[in-house]
């Protein structure tokens, strides 16, 4: 009598996958049921993802994300403080999107990327606000510029593939002020111009611009009229900015 094949291991999928030490690899396979499933190769074995909701395929409470389940409080109660198990369920919640994200990125699935950057930054948002917990807010607040980094960069090479040069540019642009401002809020602008995130946004700007042979976008000269005070000149960028997004709408 034939033995049955024990698939309580993967011995096999860690044989046909090896491990690329410093490489992120990632794929995505069919489960059993054939739903598309997102997987991240690790140095002992393998993270499995689902590719829509939460990474884990739970359903807090009965809600897509545990995010969800926040908005939901936040709507019926104005003012609440999160409970240590409520914190429990954030930490797990950002890690999962990390994974995924990451993943995203070195698949170049860009929009998904992007995607999961903004459920974390929105998460950050809400924790924030209901979190009498400075140090534990603290130790997620300082990640922000990092989500910023990832969703910035996904945006823009996902510009760069759908719109063209000059859109992925003034997507890089508009990242940029967001990190910012972060630096502003908590008190570190001195150390903006300095940081590494910020370098290589700036790296990637100037190889697109590179690349692609492209000067400086409307969105980049309608700034530099304004900040030379020359007004008319900036009334004429916005009326050609206004054709360039009425041609793309119609488009």
């Amino acid at each position: 009598m034939a033995r049955r094949k024990n698939r309580q291991n993967i011995d096999d999928v860690l044989r046909a996958w090896p491990h690329e030490p410093g490489e992120l690899a990632a794929r995505i396979v069919k489960g059993d049921d054939g739903r598309p499933v997102l997987q991240m190769r690790l140095d002992m074995g393998v993270l499995q993802m689902e590719t829509t909701g939460r990474p884990d395929g739970v359903r807090p409470a009965g809600s897509e994300t545990f995010y969800d389940v926040l908005a939901e409080q936040a709507f019926r109660e104005a003012e609440f403080t999160l409970s240590d198990d409520q914190c429990n369920e954030v930490d797990r919640e950002f890690v999962q999107y990390y994974h995924r994200r990451t993943c995203w990125l070195a698949l170049r699935e860009f929009r998904h990327a992007v995607e999961d950057a903004d459920h974390t930054l929105a998460l950050m948002d809400i924790t924030r606000k209901h979190s009498d917990d400075q140090e534990w807010t603290l130790s997620h607040e300082q990640y922000r510029p990092f989500v910023l980094f990832h969703r910035t960069q996904a945006a823009a090479l996902a510009e760069l593939e759908d719109n063209g040069a000059n859109a992925a540019i003034d997507e890089i642009n508009r990242g940029l002020d967001d990190i910012r401002k972060v630096f502003v809020e908590y008190d570190a602008e001195d150390h903006f111009e300095e940081d590494d995130l910020v370098q290589k946004l700036r790296e990637l700007r100037e190889s697109v611009r590179e690349h692609y042979e492209v000067g400086p976008t409307l969105d980049e000269q309608l700034a530099e009229a304004v900040a030379q005070e020359d007004y008319e000149q900036a009334a004429k960028l916005r009326d050609e900015m206004a054709v360039q997004r009425k041609s793309t709408d119609e488009d």
